[in-house]
């Protein structure tokens, strides 16, 4: 069985949950939580590292124990020291963090004080209101636990962008290798960046599709074909992800394209257009009739209706039919824009790399600077950095520049927003600094206005410049706090400060419907990887891409400035 680094994630991930829960030493657990990050931003297949007999002890944080365990799962699917674990500890408790409010040490206590091992018995106990009665715990986490759990029942699996990419590399691989194929393509949500995928569709050429189908359905990863037909089939994989095949010919392949792309709204749209030319559109033509006008490209599909061609990201019925029409449709961002990253970490807090390794990965990126984030000292379990350590901090990236060519570390710090909307370190110490991230960490649960005050009360200080990940959501993991967006955004536009896209794919937050919202009214976005590795630089363009669907264009975001013109720009 192929193991995708998603696999080794997901067990690393278990595994550092059920040691936090039984109370193992914290370096241990952190150990497994910073190498399952290291590989969810891995570029490349660990598994394929290890074919090749590579060093793993080359990427950041991954030592020779933990080196030796990615390639126990690789060789084996099997990490021997997580089934010792679960033989004492249920593996079903790691699920129960996913809950929010619920963290390793309250999942102890349910599991010690009442039992409870599982998701069902949790919504089991909190309608019976048996977990008000546990110290620590109260009505109000209750009837979160109770939504919590509803959430849970009617939840539609779906993988991270980045983890779908991880299935899609390998299935594109395949495909192209097929004898007799021409063009391959992964459409859907893939193809159009959404930050989440359901399944994947492969669009494929070829004069005959029955070899091309019986390729497919070979792939070794495949656990279940679902259908065939002469011209199209669907698989499950082993890890439960379906996979469907469509084979057209290459006159039909550009409005195959569209079609399989989707949105179903844009499509929709399309037919409506095309229905009102007295045109019929399908996925396989424009016909006036029986006369085929356009089909084996997707920009003479639009061109025969009449539009400019629409970029896969903007497909969602949002206006770029209309925008097409009148010739609208915004000079979307590239990846070429970006001129550096406004949020990395250092192993000064929980990053991974040096001070230098990060400097130096950003100029091999061709980027002109590159901000260093650490956070504030009240991120304890971040190893924050208190005043002094602060401008310690400062004094070196002062020397630093001093011998760099071509890039510049800006002085920089994730601050903690406190409860009462002020920040985690002293006003002459954010003095010092080019630039001032700002973020919620803690007290999620205070109520939307209440957390909305908050943040704004932050932004009243002129000395805060970027709002961080401002929705606080991690992707299929945790929802994000109950804060009101669009008020934010008004906030940010009458102080001159400005909302981040964390480019980070478990992240990608802000979300696109907010970013156009920001564009809207004038706020423009800062594109960070929340890199804690050199390695996390290369998830820019995640960001890039939700930017991208968000409709943002180069003069909407920060970090596509020289230097000079984005210190006049962070200027309060």
């Amino acid at each position: 069985m192929a193991v995708h680094n998603a696999d080794i994630v997901a067990l690393f991930e278990r595994l550092a949950d059920l040691l936090e829960i039984e109370e193992a030493n914290p370096f241990r657990v952190r150990a497994y939580r910073r190498a399952a990050m290291t590989l969810q931003d891995l570029p490349e297949s660990a598994a394929q590292m290890v074919a090749q007999g590579r060093d793993l002890t080359e990427l950041p944080g991954i030592g020779d124990d933990l080196a030796a365990k990615i390639k126990e799962v690789v060789e084996t699917g099997r990490l021997r020291l997580l089934g010792e674990v679960e033989a004492r500890t249920p593996s079903t408790l790691a699920a129960l963090t996913s809950v929010p409010g619920l963290g390793p040490k309250r999942v102890h206590q349910l599991y010690e004080q009442l039992g409870i091992s599982t998701l069902k018995q949790l919504e089991a106990a909190a309608r019976a209101g048996r977990l008000r009665g546990l110290p620590r715990f109260g009505a109000a986490l209750e009837a979160k636990v109770i939504e919590a759990a509803g959430r849970q029942a009617t939840r539609e699996r779906r993988l991270r962008i980045s983890t779908a990419e991880d299935f899609a590399r390998g299935l594109e691989t395949w495909m192209k290798a097929a004898p007799g194929v021409g063009q391959v393509v992964v459409c859907g949500s893939y193809r159009r960046r959404r930050e989440t995928v359901g399944d994947l569709d492969i669009l494929a050429t070829a004069e005959a599709a029955a070899p091309l189908i019986a390729h497919f359905t070979r792939y070794d990863e495949v656990a279940q074909v679902v259908s065939q037909g002469p011209v199209r089939s669907a698989v499950r994989l082993k890890s439960g992800l379906q996979v469907d095949l469509r084979v057209v010919p290459d006159e039909s392949y550009g409005a195959a394209l569209v079609y399989f792309t989707g949105s179903k709204a844009h499509n929709i749209a399309l037919r409506r257009r095309g229905q009102e030319r007295g045109l019929k559109v399908n996925e396989y033509g424009v016909f006036q009739g029986d006369r085929r006008l356009a089909g084996a490209r997707e920009e003479d599909v639009y061109r025969a209706l009449g539009l400019d061609y629409v970029d896969p990201v903007l497909r969602e019925d949002r206006g770029e039919i209309e925008a097409a029409a009148n010739g609208d449709l915004p000079r979307l961002l590239t990846a070429r824009d970006i001129r550096g990253d406004l949020h990395a970490h250092t192993r000064a807090s929980d990053g991974k790399s040096s001070l230098a390794e990060m400097a130096a990965a950003a100029a091999a990126l061709a980027y002109e600077y590159v901000a260093i984030t650490d956070h504030s000292r009240h991120a304890t379990i971040a190893h924050g950095l208190d005043p002094a350590r602060l401008a310690a901090q400062i004094d070196e990236i002062d020397r630093l520049n001093e011998t760099l060519q071509g890039i510049r570390v800006l002085k920089s710090s994730e601050v903690d927003i406190l409860a009462d909307g002020r920040l985690d370190l002293p006003d002459a110490l954010l003095d010092r600094l080019d630039l001032v991230v700002c973020a919620v960490h803690y007290q999620f649960g205070l109520d939307r206005r209440a957390q909305t005050e908050r943040i704004v009360r932050a932004m009243d200080n002129r000395r805060c410049n970027i709002i961080a990940h401002p929705s606080g959501r991690l992707i299929e993991e945790r929802p994000g706090y109950e804060v009101d967006l669009e008020q934010l955004i008004e906030a940010a536009a009458e102080r001159g400060c400005f909302l981040e896209l964390n480019a980070h794919p478990s992240r990608l937050d802000l979300d696109d419907v907010n970013c156009r919202f920001a564009k809207a009214h004038g706020v423009k976005i800062a594109l960070g990887t929340d890199a804690h590795s050199t390695i996390g630089l290369g998830a820019m363009r995640y960001g890039v891409d939700q930017a991208r669907r968000g409709w943002l264009e180069p003069g909407d975001v920060l970090n596509t400035r020289p230097w000079p013109e984005l210190k006049r720009l962070l200027a309060r």
